[in-house]
């Protein structure tokens, strides 16, 4: 990763251990798509609902070349849950990304259809 990778932790404990999985983490998308260029993690505890527990929000905010994926994933009780479900969607993103660039996603005209038949817009006009 070109530059580092910011960890930022509100409402709660910052234990060694989420530090830990939260780099794992950041590890594994590495292999799924190598240049990238900047990771934020913010983990945190907003809601203070008395009846549900706490629930854990975590946000991903990854740079790569020519873009930048947010992951935004909200209200589970765990957050090591939540951190899994968030940088399962991150990896699906980079998946999708990293395909976009290697030119395995065609790419349509606007306004033609996958049966090439022209989409409604240009059937009026």
């Amino acid at each position: 990763m070109q530059t580092e990778l910011q960890i930022t932790v509100r409402d709660m404990d910052h234990s060694p251990a989420l530090d830990q999985r939260i780099r794992d983490k950041v590890q594994k998308l590495e292999r799924v798509y190598a240049p990238l260029m900047g990771c934020r993690v913010v983990a945190e505890a907003p809601h203070k609902h008395k009846h549900q527990g706490k629930h854990f929000s975590v946000r991903l905010d990854i740079t790569v070349p020519g873009r930048e994926i947010v992951v935004n994933n909200d209200h589970h009780e765990d957050i090591y849950v939540a951190l899994r479900d968030a940088f399962d969607a991150a990896k699906r993103q980079l998946e999708d990304y990293a395909a976009k660039r290697r030119g395995d996603v065609k790419n349509h005209e606007r306004g033609t259809r996958a049966n090439g038949s022209a989409g409604e817009a240009e059937a009026e006009a």
